[in-house]
């Protein structure tokens, strides 16, 4: 009998393949000291008067010591936060975890009325204030941005209310978590050596890509028999979510969920319409590529498990970590010496969780806070997709490192608007780079279907997500409840739209929104779309060394949330009010499929 190839746990992995979070608090006994000093903090929060500031230095005094707070609270919540995502069956970082969730419900709580009162001073007044007092100058910004969610902030009483319910609106996303990281229990698979092994998020990833068509077929069913056993579940956790996004976004006066998530980033909804628009508008082309993927893969029917597999069989080039960072480190350069220092820095201080075990969050993000290193987990697989996550993660942890290194705490972050187009930005260069720099037909060829595969992973598959979390939000809000049904029906046809009639929309795609963590972030996935085709724009500048491209980029990368994110990223070259800058990245994506089809 074979012997199943497991997951390590959490302490069989090497200490070099860990990410290093000493560097936020030494131990745990100095976590639970500076917990117990964010407690009092709050409390004495609390005991403010709660009253109108009079005059800029008593203003500058409450703000001063709300950030010291906001930082104490930021900095607890990332370090229990990435020990739990390490290993969620860790009932010790579990509960530190979630008192830290409570900590800043409360600090939110404590903090809540102050926005409303600078909504009551008189905006001429408080511009006085700032004109008088240079160190209050410095938050000119962030009063504008207050003064602009004015009609959408209720009165103190109201907003502490909100932020007590903090912890219970999270309930359907921890519920999620927990039964996708710990709970389910997924069965055991063969790869192409015939080698068992357990299925998971990053295994079956990796099996998708097989060369094998059987392997990928079973990994693809026995996935989706899982998700569709607790299809009802899911839909429960997701209906949660979903009336929490429209029930926060009608307490705010807000016509729909969609307006308030968008309105977070000062996003126009036009913005995400004429996403949708445009890209059904070059639906042709998907199916176009789709159709030339049946061809050479020489099948009498395309479905679903076929989309991820490379169309010229087993990747030429692939790579374990090591090389992978080399690789990365001469892609980026580009980038200029600065950029590449601290892509090394990243390298060379653990600021990377590198493999999979058991228990580990799935995935891979970028995570820090002002005063932390930006740190990045990844579920490591050698391939060359995972070649582009480390690039697009580090893209993430460079944006931060500028921001934090360049910016006051107060704009010490960006949105997540702005942050997908810094990472898919090195994804771009990575490709562009991989092109450029190989005489090999096979390597071209598969790197531009990696590049037509990433495209409509992230376009094309990103915007149909769009559509649907948009769909799901505006039944509930018509008063249709949410079941599996409905969800899965939708999702079903909509694919159908999406990749055309040469492929199989296999009744297993039906409940593949039941695995979309993203689904539980609000609106957050159109981001990708339009972040990958600003970044197209936005690389091919960068790449071809044209004037001042890549200096107004760093200064995208340095500018935090200094200005309204439209603005930010206008400054780089790219208006996003517009849809040029999409009919672009569909214009690369034709170039790209003619030279594929030449080469071939």
């Amino acid at each position: 009998m074979d012997e199943v190839k497991k997951l390590p746990t959490r302490n069989e992995v090497p200490e070099d393949l860990k990410w290093d979070l000493t560097t936020i608090y030494k131990n745990d006994d100095e976590f639970e000291k500076d917990f117990a000093e964010c407690k009092k903090d709050i409390q004495k929060m609390e005991q403010m008067d709660n009253e109108i500031p009079h005059n800029a230095q008593q203003l500058l005094n409450i703000i001063k010591q709300i950030e010291t707070l906001q930082r104490k609270a930021d900095k607890l919540s990332v370090y229990a936060s990435l020990n739990n995502d390490a290993d969620t069956s860790n009932v010790k970082y579990q509960s530190m975890d979630a008192r830290c969730s409570d900590l800043y419900s409360h600090a939110d709580q404590a903090t809540a009325w102050f926005e409303p009162a600078i909504l009551q001073m008189n905006h001429d007044e408080l511009n006085q204030m700032m004109d008088a007092n240079e160190e209050l100058n410095n938050y000119r910004h962030y009063f504008d941005e207050v003064f602009s969610h004015k009609p959408h902030i209720l009165d103190a009483e109201h907003e502490k209310m909100l932020s007590s319910l903090s912890s219970i609106f999270e309930t359907p996303s921890n519920v999620y978590g927990i039964m996708t990281d710990s709970d389910l229990k997924f069965p055991v698979v063969k790869d192409e050596k015939g080698q068992s092994m357990e299925l998971s998020g990053g295994v079956y990833s990796k099996l998708l890509e097989s060369t094998n068509r059987e392997v990928r077929k079973n990994a693809f069913q026995k996935l989706y028999t899982v998700y569709k056993q607790f299809k009802n579940t899911f839909a429960s956790t997701l209906s949660g979510e979903v009336k929490v996004h429209n029930y926060e976004a009608k307490m705010r006066n807000y016509d729909s969920a969609k307006q308030a998530a968008l309105s977070e980033n000062n996003i126009d909804e036009s913005v995400y319409q004429t996403l949708i628009d445009t890209v059904n508008k070059y639906l042709p082309l998907l199916h176009r590529y789709v159709k030339l993927r049946k061809k050479l893969l020489s099948l009498d029917e395309l479905h679903m498990y076929d989309l991820y597999t490379p169309l010229f069989g087993k990747s030429p080039i692939s790579y374990d970590f090591s090389s992978a960072k080399k690789e990365a480190i001469k892609a980026l350069s580009v980038l200029g010496d600065d950029y590449v220092s601290h892509i090394k820095e990243e390298f060379d201080n653990h600021w990377i969780d590198v493999v999979e075990n058991k228990g580990k969050r799935g995935g891979a993000y970028s995570s820090g806070v002002y005063d932390t290193n930006p740190y990045i987990l990844l579920n490591w697989q050698d391939n060359l997709d995972n070649l582009y996550t480390l690039v697009h993660e580090s893209g993430h942890s460079m944006h931060s490192y500028y921001t934090n290194h360049n910016q006051p705490f107060q704009y010490g972050s960006y949105s997540i608007f702005l942050a997908e187009i810094a990472s898919t930005t090195n994804e771009n260069i990575l490709t562009d780079y991989l092109l450029k720099n190989t005489d090999d037909v096979e390597v071209k060829k598969y790197v531009l279907n990696y590049f037509l595969d990433g495209f409509k992973g992230t376009i094309f598959r990103q915007t149909q997500f769009a559509e649907f979390e948009d769909f799901a939000h505006q039944q509930e809000q018509n008063g249709n409840p949410l079941n599996s049904k409905m969800l899965s029906d939708y999702y079903h046809e909509l694919n159908k739209k999406y990749y055309g009639d040469d492929v199989v929309s296999d009744p297993e795609i039906a409940y593949e929104w039941a695995r979309i963590p993203h689904f539980y972030m609000d609106y957050y996935v159109y981001q990708y779309a339009t972040g990958f085709a600003a970044a197209i724009d936005l690389s091919e500048g960068i790449c071809s060394k044209d004037d001042n491209a890549l200096e107004n980029y760093l200064t995208y990368l340095k500018s935090g949330s200094s200005d309204f994110p439209l603005n930010v990223i206008k400054r780089a070259g790219v208006d996003m009010t517009k849809s040029d800058y999409l009919e672009k990245a569909f214009q690369v994506f034709e170039q790209r499929l003619n030279e594929l089809e030449k080469l071939i």
